[in-house]
């Protein structure tokens, strides 16, 4: 999902979110490959690969698997040639989806993911269907125990976030421009403030309120989405109440 949701912040705390590391890494170097082709191996001139390498190093991945997909990236290392995809469509409710998949193989993940909407009642959709209302940004969570709002809003508007919202009931959540993430995200470390979550992701203009049926289906739609080896994000427009949410979770 997008992955600061509050389904996964539940999920999360239910140590479900990622529970098969191996198919973690294996995303992660997928991207690390994909991203090093297109921006070149050094993280200080790549700022999509400073990303991934941050992704890696929260998983605890080991180093050498990170140098060798990125040498597989720039051509130093031979290796199988990955592409970008992205793609559209719509969930229950009227909810937008967008898919971002890296695959080696375009035509078999295309029909995969095609499948699995269709499964879960949802239907593929038109290039330029849905993106238009998602903007990319960057999103960090920091629970409410750890720091005043007052506090956390001097640091991280200094450092150049956009904004920072207090809805969540456990979290702050700060949102950046793509270019201002890494130096939010310092900004926190240097005053040893953590985060629960921190991600590049696409956030939607406006949202669609959902509940009941179709609320689990949009979330058995994204779980089943994400569950795909080719899948690195599953971004949604869904707005279920946090109270529908926790009702799934415990059903889970």
């Amino acid at each position: 999902m997008s992955g600061h949701s509050k389904w996964a912040g539940i999920k999360h705390k239910k140590a479900a979110l990622d529970a098969k590391k191996g198919a973690m890494y294996t995303k992660i170097i997928k991207e690390l490959t994909v991203v090093a082709r297109e921006g070149g191996g050094n993280p200080d001139t790549n700022s999509r690969l400073r990303a991934v390498m941050a992704k890696a190093k929260e998983a605890n991945m080991p180093s050498d698997n990170v140098k060798m997909a990125i040498k597989r990236g720039t051509g130093e290392l031979p290796g199988v040639i990955y592409e970008t995809v992205m793609y559209e469509g719509y969930a229950q409710g009227g909810v937008a989806v967008m898919v971002e998949a890296v695959t080696d193989n375009k035509n078999r993940t295309t029909a995969e993911i095609r499948n699995i909407l269709s499964k879960k009642g949802g239907n593929m959709a038109g290039a330029g269907s849905v993106n238009w209302m998602f903007t990319k940004k960057g999103y960090i969570a920091v629970s409410k125990n750890s720091v005043k709002e007052e506090d956390l809003m001097d640091i991280v508007l200094e450092a150049g976030a956009e904004d920072v919202k207090s809805e969540s009931k456990d979290n702050f959540e700060i949102y950046t421009q793509p270019q201002d993430f890494e130096k939010v995200k310092a900004a926190l470390q240097e005053k040893n403030i953590t985060w629960e979550t921190a991600e590049l992701t696409m956030e939607p203009s406006s949202k669609v309120r959902v509940v009941g049926n179709d609320a689990k289906g949009i979330l058995n739609l994204v779980e089943a989405l994400e569950e795909h080896e080719d899948v690195q994000e599953v971004y949604e427009n869904s707005d279920i109440p946090e109270e529908v949410l926790e009702q799934l979770a415990n059903e889970e």
